[in-house]
């Protein structure tokens, strides 16, 4: 049995492809409004804010957790229970945060505000982002 946990993959649209798809060089892009200076999630091609045409571009890929909970319960057999759900909030920009998994590190080692490096999961053409505790920090 694999050690990823099977997912369901989104389907790809113009707006979103580079994010589900930059991780395959390692790399976190969302889109960036150059008139707001504000990095926007969910990936949208036009800034909510002021309707400008945004940009891909990079990020650090390190955050904190801002909030988590461990999931207990199988949902399906093939996930090992239990699993770390966060919401990782990226050090680029206060409230840029995102749902995913804190993964090689033990549920009860999870903290909110722990430091946290993404990482990928390739499914196919997607590559998940995921977390694991940043070494670095």
């Amino acid at each position: 049995m694999s050690s990823l946990p099977p997912r369901l993959v989104p389907l790809l649209d113009d707006d979103n492809r580079e994010f589900w798809t930059s991780g395959e060089s390692g790399s976190l892009r969302l889109p960036f409004c150059t008139s707001c200076g504000r990095w926007i999630f969910p990936p949208v091609r036009r800034c909510p804010t002021c309707g400008r045409e945004t940009e891909y571009r990079p990020l650090s890929g390190r955050g904190r957790v801002f909030t988590y909970t461990v999931n207990h319960h199988p949902f399906n057999p093939e996930v090992t229970v239990p699993y770390v759900i966060a919401i990782v909030e990226l050090a680029e920009q206060e409230g840029l945060r995102f749902t995913t998994n804190v993964v090689h590190c033990p549920p009860e080692a999870v903290t909110i505000g722990l430091s946290v490096r993404v990482l990928f999961e390739a499914q196919g053409e997607i590559f998940v982002p995921v977390f694991e505790p940043d070494p670095e920090a």
